[in-house]
């Protein structure tokens, strides 16, 4: 079979999967990676270990041993592999977010932004808000959070219920794309050898393009229809009062120290402390410093919380070194050398949009925005080793991180999220959130196709 042919076979497994078998993403992705493993013939595999020889990326040995190993050993590798570079930061993430959730960390940071902002602005608090939590804590999470907070003022001033809701959306998906250590950027982000201080700086600048856009469509959505707050919700109980909570500035030590210093890791090699691991490492120390001593009676203790926060993370760690596993065998197919015969100019036009739609095409078909950056990083790899692409990895990692916002639908589980917790109707949902999450990712795309043009960075 043909390096394409293998490709089409995989992603055609993954689908199915998906769709047809109703799998879990983990059991899809493994069960795609074996066929490839399988599938691929001894001969492409002596080519693709020859063409890693000349580049210096695999030694004669190693070489000479790769067609020999079995299609289990060959994805088990990918999937051990993506386990040790991204295991612990997963973990980390995972109990950093439980953390800044339970102690009122972030409640904290969302009352001191409403403060800051005023009620008149109080949609800029929101769009703000969202993207910075959406960085170390998920998407839904975030989403969980701040939804009581945009009822409350609904209820308050008694309108503008759509244009709170969209701007927490808008900021909140736009970073759990962009941003690690969530687990579509990271991933991305290690498959295509990108510093994840540098994706980080990256997902920020790009993501304050595509808010910018988002925050324009909320505030045009806004006037243009008209969304009620539920009946039934007008009676709750308003958020929780901020004198109970941890002060702003101990609220966003854990977030922002880790930050400062994997940037300053990004810009000073060989700095220990600066190592991805260590930087949020320390940040959850001082998140279970603060849950330890903000935390409420009646709330999980300490151990409680950690179990929780490890037992969510264990299913992303899964799903992303199953994606490890499959992104292995597709390297293995030859994929790069395909890419490579296109001719480096053409590599260089087209490579950012390609990687673009085929994230947004897996998107579409399946739904999740992480298992689809996790399937499409490995080709957009094979473009960065089909040759000099004349800029720097990190803007074919944000290509996939934008194509992973179009469309969200049905079979997204965002989508319901957002759809159940705002009170809209499905075909409310489909008219007004998902055009503009479409949207931004499709505004995010140009900017990463001019910033590639002027700051190439090679």
């Amino acid at each position: 079979m043909s390096p394409l042919s293998l490709v089409a076979l995989g992603f055609a497994t993954v689908l199915i999967g998906l769709l047809g078998l109703r799998l879990h993403a983990f059991l899809a992705m493994m069960l795609a990676a074996f066929v490839v493993a399988f599938a691929t013939p001894a001969g492409t595999l002596s080519k693709y270990a020859e063409q890693q020889v000349k580049i210096g990326k695999m030694s004669a040995d190693s070489a000479a041993k790769l067609p020999q190993k079995s299609a289990t050993d060959r994805a088990l590798e990918g999937f051990g592999e993506t386990c040790g570079k991204m295991g612990l930061m997963i973990a980390m993430a995972s109990i950093l977010g439980k953390c800044l959730l339970d102690s009122g960390a972030a409640m904290s940071i969302v009352h001191a932004l409403l403060a800051l902002f005023g009620r008149a602005r109080v949609h800029l608090a929101f769009i703000l808000t969202g993207f910075g939590l959406a960085i170390p804590v998920y998407f839904d999470a975030v989403f969980y959070l701040l939804m009581p907070i945009g009822k409350a003022m609904a209820r308050t001033t008694g309108r503008d219920y759509l244009l709170y809701v969209l701007t927490i959306v808008a900021g909140a998906t736009m970073a759990h794309s962009l941003v690690p250590p969530t687990p579509g950027p990271l991933f991305a982000a290690k498959e295509l050898g990108v510093d994840i201080g540098t994706m980080m700086i990256g997902g920020m600048i790009v993501g304050s393009f595509s808010i910018a856009f988002g925050l324009a469509y909320a505030l045009w959505a806004n006037r243009r229809w008209k969304i009620e707050l539920p009946a039934e919700e007008i009676a709750d109980a308003p958020p929780e009062s901020a004198a109970h909570l941890p002060p702003v500035a101990l609220a966003l030590l854990p977030i922002l120290l880790p930050i400062v210093m994997i940037g300053w890791g990004s810009f000073n090699k060989g700095v220990w402390w600066t190592d991805n691991n260590i930087a949020l490492s320390v940040g959850v120390v001082i998140g279970l410093i603060l849950l330890s001593k903000y935390r409420t009676t009646g709330q999980a203790s300490l151990q409680d919380a950690v179990q929780t926060a490890l037992m969510s993370g264990a299913t992303i760690l899964v799903i992303t070194a199953a994606g490890g596993a499959f992104g292995r065998t597709l390297q293995h197919t030859g994929i790069a050398e395909t890419i490579q015969s296109l001719g480096n100019t053409s590599a260089r036009t087209w490579a950012l949009p390609i990687c673009f739609i085929i994230t947004t095409l897996v998107r579409t078909a399946q739904g999740s925005a992480t298992v689809a950056m996790i399937t499409a990083a490995p080709i957009a790899r094979a473009f960065l080793e089909g040759g000099d692409l004349g800029f720097h990895p990190v803007y074919l990692a944000l290509a996939v991180g934008c194509g992973s916002k179009p469309i969200p639908w049905l079979n997204d589980s965002g989508f319901w999220i957002i759809t159940r917790m705002s009170g809209m109707h499905e075909r409310q949902t489909l008219k007004i959130v998902t055009p503009m999450m479409s949207l931004m990712g499709l505004v995010g795309l140009p900017v990463v196709m001019v910033g590639a043009w002027l700051f190439p960075m090679r």
